[in-house]
């Protein structure tokens, strides 16, 4: 059962334990407050990785990426081989004031063209300034933290141990054992001579017994 008045004493006691200590004041711009490591600040792009494949714009919920692009033609370079065509990054541009960041542009992006970088003073005066351009998220590429290293304690990647696995030169299979001789068979049983008849009796003097003379 509750206690009337036990949330507002339990208030009380929060605000009396901030007033017992010192209060500290980040002298902001000058002392740049610290961030986590995987704070999400704003959206860069690697431009060099960029196939134009518009996977992040097709997830983005808010519909805040825009990109344009056009297809050039890349000679062959074998005699007999076609020409091939490939898409060639004209605009890549993301509307901050709409991005909701979710991250799912950064999730799907299947050849790691986008990352987020910690950087977060990118406010403007008018709404339609928020939206930056390629050269701008180029810009905020370079303030990116490097990924965090991998723990020694963790298992190896599956990908990691198959391909390992692969490379490695198979060992030659071991001959099969020797197989083992069957032990020597017991002789048969001889069955036992037949057993003689017994001897016939002599015939008596008398003659047949229960003769009477």
């Amino acid at each position: 059962m509750q206690i009337p008045g036990s949330g507002l004493a339990k208030g009380l006691v929060v605000t009396w334990r901030h007033l017992t200590k010192r209060s500290v004041t980040r002298q902001y711009p000058d002392e740049p407050p610290p961030l986590p490591p995987r704070s999400r600040g704003v959206i860069a792009l690697l431009e060099e990785n960029c196939t134009v494949c518009m996977l992040c714009a097709r997830e983005c919920p808010d519909w805040c990426i825009y990109i344009d692009s056009h297809k050039e033609t890349v000679p062959a370079t074998e005699p007999g081989a076609r020409d091939r065509q490939r898409n060639v990054l004209d605009r890549f541009a993301i509307d901050f004031s709409l991005c909701m960041y979710c991250g799912i542009c950064i999730e799907v992006c299947p050849f790691d063209a986008l990352f987020w970088s910690p950087e977060f003073e990118y406010a403007e005066l008018d709404i339609r300034d928020l939206t930056h351009e390629r050269d701008r998220l180029r810009d905020w590429m370079w303030t990116v933290p490097p990924p965090p290293g991998h723990d020694p304690a963790a298992e190896s990647p599956r990908e990691l141990t198959t391909a390992t696995a692969a490379a490695e030169p198979s060992a030659p299979a071991a001959s099969p054992p020797p197989a083992a001789s069957p032990p020597p068979s017991s002789p048969p049983p001889t069955s036992p001579p037949p057993a003689s008849p017994p001897p016939a009796s002599p015939p008596s003097p008398s003659g047949e017994p229960g003769s009477g003379r």
